[in-house]
């Protein structure tokens, strides 16, 4: 069995069975791996006077952390299963040991040393509080899980290089003027954090400590930070707008919000389109704080459903199913929708399409789930029939004078066009939005023209407005 021996960090701090532990080793002739030299801690091998290998030369073999740590581990195991080896610090926190572990499948002894963290926390002014501590080198991985609490350390900081790399991370998540501390050496140093990687010395005892801040201290915000204002908002010291809404009250502002965000991208605007996507997610989270209120359902629970919908949906992706381009796609996210929301008929699809949509996109939606059942027109050529049909319907109704006929009919005759719309690949709701503006923008400008030549816009026949519009319309093409 392997023998794991944490030495500490300073010359000394090797335990007192860590040390039997190595004497028998070398008594039995068991070899002895270091895994560095650079360490202050070495100090203690060599005091010892043991024979024993440092592993130094694996680093230069090694092209980036993640595999240092398993060429070490491999260094190690190569050397048989009575090989004894040392590392700085408790053997616990350590990535190689970690490696080996796996290597061994666990076969192996581990004899704990000092924690280099617990230095660097006592050097930070952190001992005594909750805190968190990571390697450099498996900082990015924990920042993608969003597990990046404060306080906080980020150690191994052993190069310039990296400490660039980890400024960066750190400064967007809490902001690049944060106030920091540059841990080398046993001493502290205050920094902004964008001085991270412009200090004069950078080894094995560099780290860098970030202390909790306060709501009002951040520079950068997380989803949960945004929920912590809602909940201070909605207290009875908050805000009286606020703490008197009710998710009826507030429903709309979602419609106004997207419309507002659809309107940003249009104008390609990214600080536009940046407030609108936050304006979108302060809807949930109120939703979801207000819901939290009465025990409902809280954020967490928000954010669960849609992962797990992502997941669930995409079954091409994470499942058995295949997709070979976007149509397949969308067919197996409507079969996983059906069956998730227990839609045993295409009926119970098509009357689940929301009535608060716009019209126009409401009617492409159910047009489109029925055609899934085969009720469908073959082509687009094939639905302009449709639509003289219920041309001359609507006239019919009109020529009678019935209002409520006439809407009715107009109504068929809008919801025939749509199909030729859907039929023919396009989205009916942008095309109608988009035709809107582009008649605006000419009306302004045909407007423009006729009071430039002195008329009167009111008193103009149908054949000089047709002239006027017609000269806005080689202006306006888009």
């Amino acid at each position: 069995m392997i023998t794991i021996i944490g030495l500490g960090v300073e010359q000394g701090d090797l335990s007192k069975r860590g040390e039997t532990l190595i004497f028998e080793a070398v008594k039995s002739g068991r070899p002895v791996l270091v895994r560095t030299a650079n360490t202050r801690s070495y100090q203690t091998v060599k005091d010892m006077g043991i024979p024993h290998e440092c592993l130094d030369y694996i680093y230069e073999r090694s092209r980036n952390f993640a595999t240092l740590a398993k060429n070490l581990a491999k260094a190690v195991t190569d050397k048989g299963e009575n090989a004894v080896y040392l590392v700085d610090s408790a053997a616990t926190e350590d990535n190689s040991v970690k490696a080996l572990l796996k290597r061994v499948r666990g076969k192996a002894e581990i004899v704990d040393g000092v924690s280099k963290t617990t230095a660097l926390v006592r050097a930070a002014g952190f001992a005594g509080c909750s805190y968190t501590a990571v390697s450099a080198y498996e900082l990015e991985e924990r920042a993608n899980e969003d597990n990046l609490a404060l306080p906080l350390v980020v150690y191994d900081l052993d190069d310039r290089g990296l400490a660039g790399d980890i400024k960066l991370l750190l400064g967007s998540v809490f902001g690049e003027e944060s106030e920091a501390l540059y841990l080398c050496g046993g001493k502290a140093k205050k920094i902004s954090l964008f001085e991270l990687d412009r200090q004069k010395n950078y080894d094995y005892t560099t780290a860098v400590a970030i202390e909790r801040q306060e709501l009002l201290e951040k520079q950068r915000f997380s989803l949960a930070d945004l929920r912590e204002i809602v909940v201070r908002l909605r207290k009875p010291d908050g805000c009286p707008w606020d703490r008197v809404q009710t998710n009826e009250s507030i429903k709309m502002s979602a419609v106004e919000e997207a419309y507002e965000l659809v309107d940003a991208v249009d104008t390609g605007d990214d600080e536009k389109i940046l407030e609108e996507a936050g304006d979108i997610l302060l809807q949930t989270v109120f939703h979801a704080v207000m819901k939290e209120e009465c025990g409902a359902f809280d954020l967490r629970d928000v954010v669960t459903g849609i992962c797990q919908k992502l997941i669930s949906r995409h079954t091409h992706v994470f499942g058995e199913d295949k997709a070979k381009d976007g149509e397949s796609a969308l067919s197996v996210w409507e079969k996983n929708k059906m069956t998730e929301k227990h839609q045993v008929t295409f009926a119970d699809s098509v009357n689940d399409v929301p009535k608060c949509f716009p019209a126009a996109m409401r009617a492409q939606k159910i047009g489109k789930r029925a055609s899934k059942a085969g009720l469908d027109f073959a082509s687009a050529k094939e639905a302009a029939s449709k639509v003289e049909e219920e041309l001359a319907e609507f006239f019919k109704a009109y020529e009678t004078g019935d209002k409520a006929e006439t809407e009715k009919e107009l109504g068929d005759l809008l919801f025939a066009v749509v199909n030729i719309g859907r039929k023919a690949g396009c989205d009916c709701e942008k095309a109608l939005k988009e035709s809107a503006e582009r008649f605006a923008k000419r009306f302004t400008i045909a407007e423009g023209l006729a009071l430039a030549d002195g008329k009167t816009v009111t008193k103009l026949t149908p054949e000089e407005w047709d002239e006027y519009y017609v000269k806005a319309k080689g202006q306006v093409c888009d």
